[in-house]
């Protein structure tokens, strides 16, 4: 079977597994109402072409839950009561299931969201409410710099991150093989304009000498790329940089082999193309000059950590997870701990003293590293390996993985304390 038909069978059948799955009611997960010490209220997609990162979210919130379950009991530790609603990715319904969260159920932390048009939505609701809001997979910048308050976290990498380390990949590149002109293509909304600027801010700095020959906005969840390929077409780039997600980039990514324009030059995916669901879908033909990154990989580090992750997912969901899964489980991890470092009583900004500066040993983190909090920002800091697509049979039914790793340190990605102050001025924050 080719790619393109590998490629439109993967998209299919997810497509029709979720549109089987329909609506879904609320999950409760934990202790329940009268016995818990902490509510969390979370929102996800549970419908559509993000369904699955709902799925996994869930999957993982049941595993962070039994590891705290599991631990020796030294200090105190709350019980959590963690309810999942279907955000539909739609920014007010949203918010209004963020408010119930906090009115009925008397949540004291907010969590999760796939969007960041969502994700913007629920912590403007964070902050004026004072409810701690702990962001597990939205990506976008803005949330920590210039939308920044001191209720909002976030504990898996943004678009900041993934685009610095994208930048450096691009300038080795340039180095090694030579380009020169860059297009890009990334979802028409705040996700895919703030990766666009944080990208061009990192190339600037890494000293990247180039020229962009398009800039192509596809609407979220866009059924028809052939404009769009066209363009790409026309503009002859030597590298395309895309920041299209989940079913979007699967989408595209058949269209393109299609038109074959795969092949034809390198294509880039920084922040989420190395996903789980994406090689999964490449079958064992994956079109040349591929190069993904994710917020997690499934194979790399090839830590006890890591291993121990993916092997307690697969024996508990029969499957294995994409990235969404780990930022799900650090973000419940990270509550428990703030909550249980603050003390009783609950106090809230006790709570945001204890996540401003937190570490956590996550499985994503390479030998002698651990994921910790800024202070200023509130965004976690994390390494990032980028890579190549490889044959990598071990978490079938994907038949790649990605190899060849170029790792980048988490004290490279980081924004200055000068590039934070910046942006809030030009943005008018205080």
């Amino acid at each position: 079977m080719r790619i393109r038909d590998l490629l439109r069978c993967a998209v299919t059948l997810v497509m029709a597994c979720l549109a089987a799955a329909g609506a879904h009611a609320r999950v409760e997960l934990g202790a329940p109402a009268g016995q818990a010490d902490i509510t969390i209220g979370c929102l996800y997609p549970l419908a559509g072409r993000a369904a699955i990162y709902g799925r996994d979210s869930i999957a993982a919130i049941k595993l962070a839950l039994a590891e705290l379950d599991a631990e020796p009991m030294r200090d105190w530790r709350p019980r959590l009561r963690v309810i999942v609603e279907d955000d539909r990715s739609k920014a007010a319904y949203g918010v209004r299931l963020a408010s119930q969260f906090i009115d009925h159920d008397k949540a004291q932390f907010l969590c999760g969201v796939v969007s960041s048009g969502v994700a913007q939505a629920v912590s403007r609701l964070s902050r004026a409410r004072k409810v701690i809001f702990v962001g597990t997979d939205h990506a976008s910048s803005r949330l920590t710099i210039e939308d920044f308050h001191r209720y909002y976290f976030r504990v898996s990498n943004d678009t900041y991150t993934s685009m610095a380390a994208g930048a450096k990949y691009l300038v080795e590149q340039q180095r090694e093989r030579g380009w020169k002109r860059l297009a890009f293509l990334g979802p028409d909304y705040d996700y895919g304009h703030v990766m666009w600027a944080d990208l061009q801010r990192s190339l600037s700095a890494s000293g990247a000498n180039y020229e962009v020959v398009a800039q192509l906005w596809p609407k979220l969840y866009e059924p028809d790329y052939s404009a769009y390929l066209t363009a790409l077409m026309r503009s002859r780039p030597d590298v395309i940089v895309t920041g299209l997600w989940g079913g979007d980039f699967l989408a595209f990514l058949a269209q393109a082999h299609s038109s074959e324009l795969l092949g034809k030059m390198p294509m880039a995916n920084f922040d989420a193309g190395g996903n789980y669901d994406v090689l999964m879908a490449l079958g064992d033909q994956a079109p040349p000059n591929l190069v993904l990154s994710a917020r997690h990989h499934n194979n790399w580090p090839d830590t006890t950590r890591n291993r121990k992750f993916m092997a307690d997912f697969f024996a508990a969901e029969g499957r294995y997870p994409t990235y969404a899964a780990e930022g799900a489980y650090a973000g419940i991890l990270a509550i428990a701990r703030a909550v249980g470092k603050a003390g009783k009583p609950f106090d809230v900004e006790k709570v945001v003293g204890a996540l401003e500066g937190l570490c956590l040993e996550l499985p994503e983190d390479p030998p002698g590293f651990a994921s910790c909090i800024d202070r200023e920002t509130h965004q976690i800091a994390q390494a990032q390996a980028i890579g190549e697509v490889v044959v990598d049979t071990r978490f079938p039914p994907a038949r790649v993985m990605l190899g060849r790793w170029r790792v980048y340190p988490a004290e490279q990605l980081r924004p200055s304390p000068e590039l934070v102050r910046e942006r809030r001025r030009a943005a008018g924050a205080p």
